[in-house]
């Protein structure tokens, strides 16, 4: 079923890119002033307290994931038909949604986890001894754009030629929802995810016969109540996991990169005199330079749970980004702390049976590129004559850099 997309940057209406990347006085206001908002233009009601997003992202006998109307525009989103509960899992409510997730997380055991990390680490090493001490680099190309791309790759089991191709249908089939090039973007997604396919399907088939330790083996055993995965559901799997294993985790390494350079400069300092606080550090930056997370969901049933007459079929967003900033639930939300006694609880990878899967493996390649780099380098600077602006790009994930310079010294 072919969704309609709700233009949903048709609600803030942001001014600028640097606006949309961190649009903290927006959710302010909207927290303060707005925190259930009915936008007329698209028909949708937003919530943005804490309290409400929880609510109506674990609430799913209330508000529903399978609907008309969504925000989520990522993919391939052609015709196909399929009766594949993996092609449609972010749309399924329980118990349906119960034994597809857990087919998938197969991938996402903590032995996986474990297993992995010298891998990854491995990676993150390569990367961080190829900068050039002394120098000013871009963040962006040679750290946080490849390095998920690498390790997802990796943990597919697909050959060392072919990681960089990841990237490159990620940053096509993540494309975000534009009105006037709608029908361009459609025909570049439909043929990426037709590449992805023909590309992969074969290396399903050969490793059935020749399984190893990687995401698509682990795949290819998982078994839930006698059920297991088709090949072709294997590739839609995996093509759901490119979205959480390459785009959002370059789009927040990059951020907390941005972050050390310009919300607390004193802040890298402290983590490498302390590489124990890293994973504090992480959950502060999921928490505050995250932007934008957000879901849609549909009411199942007319209900006043968020305080308002709500009808059988409307649209719920969930902006989470904006009730990471919710006072009552974190105190000073609109400044970096990473010693905050509540920051993981934020709510960037969702809440309820629909919580980003990849989410562990996300804090993991953060956890381990974030030492690597404090490990190699003394500390960082800005690039005097850096200017936002011109260097931002629309991504799923809103306004992602491109380029971020910085002076790094071993």
């Amino acid at each position: 079923m072919n969704k309609e997309v709700i233009p949903v940057t048709e609600i803030p209406k942001f001014q600028s890119r640097a606006e949309e990347f961190f649009p903290i006085q927006w959710y302010k206001e909207m927290l303060n002033n707005s925190p259930v908002y009915f936008h007329e233009e698209t028909n949708t009601w937003n919530v943005f307290q804490y309290e409400h997003v929880k609510q109506v992202l674990s609430n799913y006998d209330f508000f529903s994931s399978d609907g008309q109307r969504t925000t989520i525009f990522v993919g391939d989103n052609s015709k196909k038909k399929s009766t594949s509960p993996i092609t449609n899992l972010t749309n399924l409510d329980p118990p349906d949604h119960r034994k597809a997730r857990s087919l998938l997380a197969a991938a996402f055991t903590p032995r996986s986890l474990k297993n992995w990390e010298p891998r990854i680490k491995q990676i993150a090493a390569d990367l961080v001894e190829a900068i050039q001490k002394n120098s000013t680099i871009n963040i962006v190309d040679d750290l946080s754009s490849p390095f998920p791309s690498l390790v997802i790759a990796d943990l597919f089991g697909v050959p060392v030629k072919d990681r960089y191709q990841f990237k490159k249908w990620v940053d096509i089939l993540f494309q975000p929802y534009d009105q006037e090039r709608l029908e361009e973007i459609e025909q570049e997604k439909q043929r990426a995810g037709a590449e992805y396919f023909q590309y992969l399907y074969p290396i399903v088939i050969e490793k059935r016969s020749n399984l190893s330790d990687d995401i698509i083996s682990d795949l290819i055993q998982a078994e839930v109540d006698g059920e297991t995965f088709t090949d072709e559901e294997i590739v839609h799997a995996t093509m759901l996991l490119l979205g959480a294993g390459v785009e959002t985790t370059s789009h927040a390494i990059a951020n907390m990169f941005y972050s050390f350079l310009y919300d607390d400069k004193s802040l890298y300092s402290e983590l490498r005199n302390n590489r124990e606080l890293a994973p504090k550090a992480i959950e502060e930056m999921l928490r505050y330079r995250f932007h934008i997370s957000r879901r849609d969901r549909t009411v199942k049933q007319d209900n006043e749970l968020l305080g308002v007459k709500l009808k059988k079929g409307d649209v719920v967003i969930a902006w989470m980004s904006a009730c990471n900033m919710d006072e009552t639930m974190f105190e000073n939300p609109f400044s970096v702390d990473i010693h905050r006694p509540t920051n993981k609880k934020h709510l960037t990878f969702g809440n309820g049976p629909h919580f980003c899967l990849g989410a562990p493996l996300a804090r993991l390649e953060m956890k381990i590129i974030l030492e690597a780099f404090l490990e190699a380098f003394s500390h960082i600077e800005p690039f005097e004559d850096f200017e936002l602006e011109p260097h931002l790009t629309a991504s799923a994930t809103g306004q992602s850099l491109t380029y971020l310079p910085m002076t790094v010294y071993r």
